[in-house]
């Protein structure tokens, strides 16, 4: 078959724009959800608030463009693209007020997990080791779901827990529960997102990555703050 002048350009043509194109669709979705609150907040107070209203206005439209383009000329700068793998990992530890058996029953129970996490939206329990958790995104644009499974429990000292295979997002966490000298319990707390390269998961770590780290750490805080000021027999009946 005799290839034209016309398709060889048009073929020219886009290649060259997927080439510009280094922006996934949930970051360049996210993009545009941004651009156009920042826009309609910017023309709604342009005559009260002129000069915040027109940073709303240029930031809302680099958003748009952003979005709508899936380029995004700092990503081209530093050599970045959404399509790279990226880690999420997050340590913590602390200290709980209670004993180690009622702090370990009250985490093995996974459903009690939103209670204090509130980017989870909720867990689900299929059986004693598997099940279903959904994730809230930030902005409220979407949300990720998968299966994961207990992969080692030691009653009263340990929990360790791995999504399923085939996951959106590859994840896993492990918590340690050790007495403290006081009586308290000294909790140890690993979370870990590792997106497979490429496609959705990859995209959608970039976008979390900037504050995912500081939203768990504030969400196993808010556990610790839970435990400590209710009831040891409220939180066995939860």
């Amino acid at each position: 078959m005799t290839t034209t002048t016309l398709q060889r350009t048009n073929g020219i043509q886009t290649g060259a724009a997927n080439d510009l194109i280094n922006l996934n669709w949930p970051e360049r979705y996210i993009s545009i959800a941004a651009g156009v609150k920042l826009s309609l907040s910017g023309i709604k107070h342009i005559f009260s608030s002129p000069f915040t209203s027109i940073l709303k206005l240029g930031a809302g439209g680099y958003l748009l463009n952003r979005g709508v383009s899936g380029h995004c000329e700092l990503y081209s700068q530093i050599g970045k693209n959404t399509f790279d793998p990226v880690n999420i990992n997050i340590k913590s530890s602390f200290t709980i007020n209670q004993p180690r058996q009622v702090v370990y029953d009250f985490w093995r129970k996974l459903s009690n997990l939103p209670l204090f996490m509130s980017h989870l939206e909720s867990v689900d329990v299929l059986d004693n080791e598997r099940s279903h958790w959904v994730l809230k995104l930030p902005t409220g644009v979407a949300k990720v779901s998968w299966d994961a499974e207990i992969v080692k429990d030691a009653p009263g000292e340990f929990i360790g827990w791995s999504s399923l295979p085939g996951s959106m997002i590859d994840n896993a966490g492990k918590v340690r529960f050790r007495d403290t000298e006081v009586g308290g319990t000294l909790v140890d707390v690993t979370i870990s997102y590792q997106p497979p390269a490429g496609g959705f998961g990859a995209s959608l770590a970039h976008v979390l990555n900037p504050v995912f780290k500081n939203m768990v750490d504030n969400d196993v805080q808010n556990f610790k703050q839970y435990m400590d000021i209710s009831d040891a027999e409220e939180i066995i009946t939860l």
